[in-house]
């Protein structure tokens, strides 16, 4: 709580992924708007796109109308937001460190600033895990952010045009792309990719067979996450796109032109993308005393507060137990960011009332992963039902279910519909994907 009870309680939110934004939206309408409170969220970007869509980001098919932009989306609903990159915390004085902003050219926009607060939640989200396998960093895309992902869509067309254009088809050599990782993510890109292809080739750019994608993964089964029948399903439907799967080989080196198991197998790649692990950002293992796990997840209890009982932690950079589960803690997913933010508003509600926080309880709804128009796989679980397997269209319903839940999180349930109404008649308008 605020020690001035005169002053204004300053809630402040770093990161607006899909927790941040739900959490800065709920309580800028409850607390924001009759001014009980100040809500304020920073983020290092000016806009927001659910990473689940990320992988559509980077095959260019992403419809442009699904970003949202940080400033306007804070008018509307009664919270402030701040660009820039939290580098610094001090507990004692409650305040965080903004790091400058800088232009393209390197000239400061914004100096560093620092923000006081009564509550901090952390909302970092996550980013890839390269285990220190040598030259991942130097040699691979990664899609931990909307910047990374259009970083890939510019190297993928840039490549595709460079390698294809003005050139004999019968004597060029196949775009190579390996994906390192056969989680979610490496699963649901090859699938996009796949699909951008076969568009090109409608657009006249050569046919899907000038393209080579190939998922690299450790282990011998693809979407860990998935019962093995589904699994299984799922392999079959990649290889009958053709894309190679080289399962059981872990990485051991990567470089400009290409990859290296750990059995010496060479897998030649122009465009290598790694989609094998997640971890929180490096800079929180040393937060001001903030305890961490291995993979640099701030520890929160049940209630999702750190060690220090005016910051809180959800998402992606928080490592929250499951009891029950089946891993030790709670799986970054989107439905658990959801489901965290919710519980962490309700905690922030109380905590200004001066009642208990609220226990967060992880309801695991199943996994689903989208294969782009070619079908959607996962299983659902329920109280009744248990668990159970669905493909197809019924998954592709509740695969897309989950982004309205975010959606109507952010928007509202009438913005939302029409949000979903303009984009069936844009995507009958609009090129299906981005060439720039």
């Amino acid at each position: 709580m605020t020690s001035d009870n005169n002053a204004i309680h300053k809630i402040v939110i770093v990161g607006g992924g899909a927790a941040g934004l739900e959490l800065a939206t709920s309580l800028g309408v409850q607390l924001g708007k009759p001014g009980l409170a100040e809500v304020t969220l920073i983020d290092a970007t000016t806009t927001h796109i659910w990473k689940p869509l990320l992988h559509e980001v980077a095959a260019g098919t992403l419809d442009e109308s699904e970003q949202v932009e940080y400033l306007p989306q804070g008018h509307r609903n009664h919270f402030f937001f701040r660009l820039g990159r939290m580098e610094g915390l001090d507990r004692s004085k409650k305040e965080i460190v903004v790091s400058p902003t800088l232009s393209d050219s390197g000239e400061e926009l914004i100096p560093r600033r620092t923000f006081s607060y009564d509550t901090l939640v952390m909302s970092v989200g996550s980013v890839s895990n390269t285990f220190g396998i040598k030259g991942v960093a130097e040699h691979c895309l990664f899609l931990d952010t909307t910047s990374q992902a259009f970083k890939f869509q510019k190297q993928l067309f840039e490549s595709y045009l460079k390698s294809y254009i003005g050139k004999n088809p019968d004597t060029v050599k196949p775009l190579s792309i390996a994906i390192v990782g056969a989680g979610a993510t490496g699963v649901e890109l090859a699938a996009q990719l796949h699909e951008v292809t076969n568009v090109l080739a409608i657009y006249g750019l050569n046919s899907e067979s000038t393209v080579k994608l190939t998922i690299i993964e450790a282990a011998t089964q693809l979407l860990p996450a998935l019962p093995i029948k589904l699994a299984v399903a799922t392999q079959q439907q990649l290889a009958s796109l053709g894309v190679v799967l080289k399962m059981g080989r872990r990485v051991v080196e990567v470089t400009k032109e290409g990859i290296t198991t750990h059995d010496s197998e060479f897998i030649e790649a122009e465009l290598k993308v790694w989609a094998a692990g997640i971890k929180a950002p490096d800079w929180l293992k040393d937060l001001d005393g903030l305890e961490t796990n291995h993979i640099n997840q701030l520890v929160v209890d049940s209630t999702l507060k750190t060690s220090d009982e005016n910051i809180f932690a959800m998402g992606d950079c928080a490592a929250c137990v499951w009891p029950g589960g089946r891993s030790n803690n709670v799986p970054p997913r989107a439905q658990a960011a959801h489901q965290q933010a919710t519980a962490v508003g309700k905690s922030i509600i109380n905590r200004l009332k001066g009642r208990a926080l609220v226990e967060f309880v992880y309801y695991d709804y199943g996994s689903l992963v989208s294969l782009g128009k070619y079908t959607t796989v996962g299983n659902l679980m329920g109280n009744l039902m248990g668990t159970v397997s669905v493909g197809g269209f019924i998954a592709k319903i509740v695969y897309l279910s989950l982004y309205k839940m975010h959606q109507v999180a952010i928007h509202g349930y009438f913005r939302t519909a029409m949000l979903t109404v303009s984009n069936v008649f844009r995507r009958s308008v609009y090129r299906k994907i981005k060439m720039h």
